[in-house]
């Protein structure tokens, strides 16, 4: 592999679940978030040796966003977790060992100055796994998929050359200065967007529980374990496209009015104005989405968040908001009509169109919640 191939590769839940609107539209994905403020930055030469140590004293921090957060952290958790394969970690180490150029790394100094990564951990955990000797517990960092020159080496066996070479090896990095309390989450969210497209690959509600950490996310958390809810989405996604389908119903459910292009700057500003729950009720967010999940289960089970066979987003926004609208007005009497009045939806052509394409078009959402809300609201 060659330095500055990709740093990760698609999760199990990928080849499901990209059909059908389960993430963001992509005309709504390449849509710019309007009034962006500018970053501060500058950049700066660490030598490897150097960057491994600050791994190691952790004034260089790689966050995990999932299943726990760093709290102490102003962007506790942007990455995720490491997906590099052993070839890979062999020849990026092999790359330096040639001299061969690399690229550089993105990291955001937060107020206290430690340097959280932003872009980079691939490389810098490949670095400080080699350097510390072990590739995983009780197994060595030893080359194995590199030429014959360094087949079989380990860090401690680099002959003195070898060993010079690598520790003074400079990997440059662009450093943000990044402040929470001052603003400026959007264009952080921007900028990752803008390195996603050189292969990192995050998707949007992996950054966004980095940049919008606090109550809120733990909620989502919390509810994404719901066994009702397993139930009707199926195994957990590794790249927190369950927990976005979460956020998405609670920010129409609460504030559908509010709703406007790009669905992913309407999702950003939904967590960033109630981080910690402003203004909402935590209770009755549970409460809602509890009783929305037992009865989507015990009626609709799997096909609540389906159209066809695979999860599609914009029908489980409809299905789920108007499930809960229907609940506001007590228990449903006749829970064997939600089965007719989704095949109701489904039959509806105003409805499937605003289902299938640009579904995040204003009009197409308004659409879809309206005819649910409708159709789920007349069962007694």
């Amino acid at each position: 592999m060659a330095a500055g191939a990709s740093e990760t590769e698609e999760g199990p839940d990928d080849v499901e679940l990209q059909a059908g609107g389960v993430d963001l539209d992509e005309e709504d994905r390449d849509l710019a978030i309007s009034g962006l403020e500018p970053l501060s930055y500058f950049g700066t030469d660490f030598d490897v040796h150097g960057l491994v140590r600050r791994l190691n004293q952790e004034d260089i921090v790689v966050p995990n966003f999932d299943p726990l957060a760093d709290p102490e952290s102003d962007l506790s958790g942007f990455q995720r977790k490491f997906v590099w394969k052993k070839t890979q970690m062999d020849r990026f180490i092999e790359s330096l060992l040639l001299g061969f150029p690399i690229p550089g790394i993105f990291l955001v100094q937060q107020s206290n100055k430690q340097l959280l990564v932003l872009d980079g951990q691939q490389r810098l955990r490949t670095l400080q796994k080699f350097f510390s000797g072990w590739y995983a517990p009780e197994v060595e960092f030893r080359l194995e998929n590199v030429g014959e020159d360094f087949k079989g080496l380990t860090y401690e066996t680099l002959d003195d050359e070898q060993r010079r070479l690598l520790d003074n090896t400079f990997i440059h990095a662009t450093i943000v200065k990044y402040n929470r309390s001052l603003g400026g989450d959007e264009s952080v969210y921007s900028l990752f967007e803008r390195l996603n497209t050189g292969g990192t690959n995050l998707y949007p509600q992996e950054i966004r529980v980095a940049l919008y950490h606090g109550e809120l996310v733990e909620l989502l958390r919390e509810l994404n374990s719901y066994p009702k809810w397993r139930e009707i989405y199926g195994p957990p996604s590794e790249r927190l496209k369950d927990q976005e389908l979460i956020l998405r119903f609670l920010a129409f459910f609460e504030e559908e009015e509010k709703y406007k292009r790009p669905l992913k700057a309407f999702l950003n500003d939904f967590l960033s104005a109630h981080r910690d729950l402003e203004g909402l009720s935590k209770d009755g967010l549970r409460k809602a989405f509890h009783e929305t999940c037992d009865l989507a289960s015990s009626t609709l089970g799997r096909r609540a968040l389906r159209a066809e066979s695979q999860v599609n987003a914009a029908f489980a926004d409809a299905v789920l908001v108007g499930l809960a609208h229907r609940l506001k007005a007590g228990p449903v009497e006749e829970p064997q009509k939600l089965v007719e009045a989704r095949e109701s939806l489904l039959g509806n052509a105003d409805f499937t169109s605003a289902i299938a394409r640009a579904t995040a078009d204003e009009d197409r959402v308004t659409r879809r919640l309206t005819l649910a809300k409708e159709a789920f609201g007349s069962i007694r």
